[in-house]
C-alpha cells in the first residue's frame, strides 16, 4: 500500500468517525429535548391542576366566610386547621380573581399591597379556638 493510499484510508476513517459521533450527538440532543419537554408539559399540567384545586378550596371558603358568616379563623377551625388564616387569605382571593392572561403582574402588585393585612389575619387566626369568635 502506498503512502498516499495510506493517507487517504485514515482521512475517510476520521471523516467517517467524526460523522458518526456527530450524528450521535444529534440523537442523544432530539432525546435531551424530548425528554425535557416532557418535564416542562408534566410541571405544566400538575401546575394548572394546583390552580384549578386551589381555586375550588378558595370559592369553599369564600361560602363559608361570606353565606356562612363565619370568620375565616372559624373557616380554617373548620377545615380542621389543615391550612393556615394566611393560607386561606391567599385562597380566597384566589377564587375572586378573573383567569386573565396578565394576572402575573396584578398578583405581585396585590400581594405586596395586601402583605401586612395577611400578616394581621395569619396573628388573629393563630390563637387557637377564639381567635375567630370573639368579635361575634
Amino acid at each position: 500500500m502506498s503512502q498516499q493510499t495510506i493517507k487517504q484510508q485514515a482521512r475517510r476513517t476520521a471523516r467517517e468517525m467524526a460523522e458518526k459521533r456527530r450524528r450521535e450527538r444529534e440523537e442523544r440532543e432530539r432525546r435531551v429535548i424530548d425528554l425535557a419537554e416532557r418535564v416542562m408539559v408534566a410541571i405544566g399540567e400538575r401546575d394548572a391542576a394546583v390552580a384549578e384545586t386551589e381555586k375550588r378550596a378558595g370559592q369553599a371558603l369564600r361560602e363559608l366566610t361570606e353565606r356562612e358568616g363565619l370568620s375565616l379563623g372559624e373557616a380554617v377551625e373548620w377545615c380542621g386547621e389543615t391550612i393556615t388564616v394566611r393560607e386561606a387569605t391567599r385562597l380566597r382571593r384566589l377564587a375572586g380573581e378573573p383567569q386573565a392572561g396578565d394576572d402575573g403582574e396584578q398578583d405581585s402588585d396585590r400581594d405586596g399591597a395586601q402583605g401586612g393585612d395577611d400578616a394581621a389575619l395569619a396573628a388573629a387566626g393563630s390563637g387557637g379556638a377564639g381567635a375567630g369568635s370573639s368579635a361575634g
